[in-house]
């Protein structure tokens, strides 16, 4: 009895040690031989992982490569790729005689054997890409599993840059049930074969470029155990010509000539009728513009926010304009300047949108009202004042009056045309409020293209900068 035990001790380790499978007999070198070998010792244990014993853990190495780029949905914050995903593992103990069976390799149904649950777990929508239903097999137990995907996946899009962004989607391989005592992924290639592989087979060329493939082996611990997993970094740049021509070169054409709608005289020219003009068009340009600009819940571009603040400076500027002209002409109605408007207008904002100060005027006015009575009186006309006896009537009596008539008509005159041409301090004060405004409002425009210009300047040679920096420092 010991010898017998020891018999099947031993046959039993070196049964372990051979495999679960053994080395397939075909009886001739023909496919028939070799399929019946297959349903004798492979297809019916299809439903048990491919191992010698339950505790020992199946490698498979994943190989990924990005074929197409179909779109970026910002909305639903989803990034929608075709990749091509290789898998390879090996059935332990399988094997078979290559000049026996007549091959060493040979592709057989997938449904015919076990096959890895692996799955990206950041899916969003069904695979719906075409079904391979072979995978090849070789003589050493060696098992290849090659298949087109089409990933629909959440990706969190920053679009705070738009249209110079650049996305980071990430693509999570693990299997949705194993653990890693049952399953371990391995990466098969390098992050640079990768990438090189995805350039050159990469077929799309829309809105997104293919800008780089990071990778990393991470872990996700649940309650139940640890799932091994493989993890890609697909880096996306978007392609922001389409946007600068259809978007931002058009708007900042509008934004000039509402710039330049400054210099035409307020008090010669309707320029509120031009400035409505071009509020209209710009409005009817987002309307129809409306649609190339991303919408998401998370966060505001800067695009949107420099089409907005042109929108409100495009609306205060003919807000400016009708405050200017209705000084014009009516600010001899005006109650007298506040002094905290005066001071703060007149004395400050003049100063920072260098306004000269108005200088005294250099004109002499002269005062045409009645004067003292000086005249050359004849000496015997003194003679009587000198004696108090009443002067004689002189000739001269009506040529005085009348000048006196005169000199008084002309002082009104005087008095009518200066206040007609200079107006009273008042006017003057409101009209020089306006001009202050006028100027104020013409320097923010020029401030804010210049900032929005250097801004863009900024972003679009920062994002080129930075991925250039990514690529040197690998």
């Amino acid at each position: 009895m010991t010898g017998v035990k020891k018999a099947g001790l031993i046959f039993i380790c070196l049964s372990l040690l051979h495999g679960v499978f053994a080395a397939l007999n075909c009886t001739s070198p023909t496919p028939e031989a070799l399929f019946d070998a297959f349903e004798k010792e492979l297809f019916p244990r299809k439903l048990l992982r491919p191992v010698k014993s339950f505790s020992e853990p199946l490698n498979i190495t994943l190989k990924m490569t990005v074929v197409g780029i179909l779109g970026v949905n910002e909305k639903a914050q989803s990034l929608t790729i075709f990749i091509w995903q290789v898998l390879e593992w090996d059935i332990a103990g399988l094997s078979w005689d290559e000049e026996e069976c007549g091959t060493s390799r040979v592709s057989i149904p997938r449904e015919k054997l076990w096959v890895p649950d692996v799955q990206i777990t950041e899916f969003m929508d069904e695979d719906v890409s075409p079904r391979t239903p072979y995978v090849y097999l070789y003589n050493t137990g060696h098992v290849y599993d090659d298949k087109p995907v089409r990933v629909v996946s959440t990706c969190r899009l920053v679009i705070y840059t738009f249209p110079f962004d650049v996305q980071n989607c990430t693509l999570t391989f693990n299997s949705y049930l194993h653990f890693v005592g049952d399953i371990r992924m391995f990466p098969r290639t390098t992050v640079e074969e990768v990438l090189e592989e995805s350039k050159q087979v990469l077929q799309t060329k829309g809105e997104w470029e293919l800008v780089d493939i990071k990778a990393g082996s991470t872990t996700v611990m649940l309650q139940e155990g640890s799932y091994s997993d493989v993890t890609y970094y697909i880096i996306l740049r978007r392609r922001p010509i389409l946007y600068v021509v259809n978007l931002l070169i058009p708007s900042c054409f509008l934004i000039t000539l509402d710039l330049f709608s400054f210099l035409l005289p307020p008090h010669s020219v309707d320029r509120s009728a031009f400035k409505m003009t071009l509020i209209l068009g710009y409005t009817v340009f987002l309307l129809i513009m409306n649609d190339l600009l991303p919408v998401t819940g998370g966060s505001t571009p800067l695009m949107n926010v420099f089409f907005s603040i042109s929108f409100a400076l495009m609306v205060a500027s003919l807000l400016e304009t009708v405050f200017i002209t209705n000084i014009q002409f009516s600010s001899s109605q005006y109650s007298p300047v506040p002094h905290w408007l005066r001071v703060l207008v007149l004395r400050y904002l003049a100063v920072i949108v260098c306004l000269p100060p108005i200088k005294k005027s250099n004109r002499i006015t002269v005062c045409l009202q009645q004067p003292s009575r000086v005249s050359i009186i004849p000496s015997k006309d003194l003679e009587n004042i000198s004696s108090n006896i009443p002067p004689e009537k002189t000739p001269l009596d009506p040529v005085l009056d009348e000048l006196r008539n005169l000199s008084r008509d002309l002082a009104a005159i005087h008095g009518q045309m200066d206040k007609h041409f200079q107006g009273s301090k008042t006017e003057q004060e409101w009209e020089m409020i306006g001009i202050v405004v006028d100027r104020l409002l013409f320097g923010l425009y020029i401030a804010f293209i210049s900032v929005c210009f250097i801004t863009i300047v900024c972003i679009w040679v920062w994002s080129n900068l930075g991925l250039q920096l990514g690529h040197t420092m690998k």
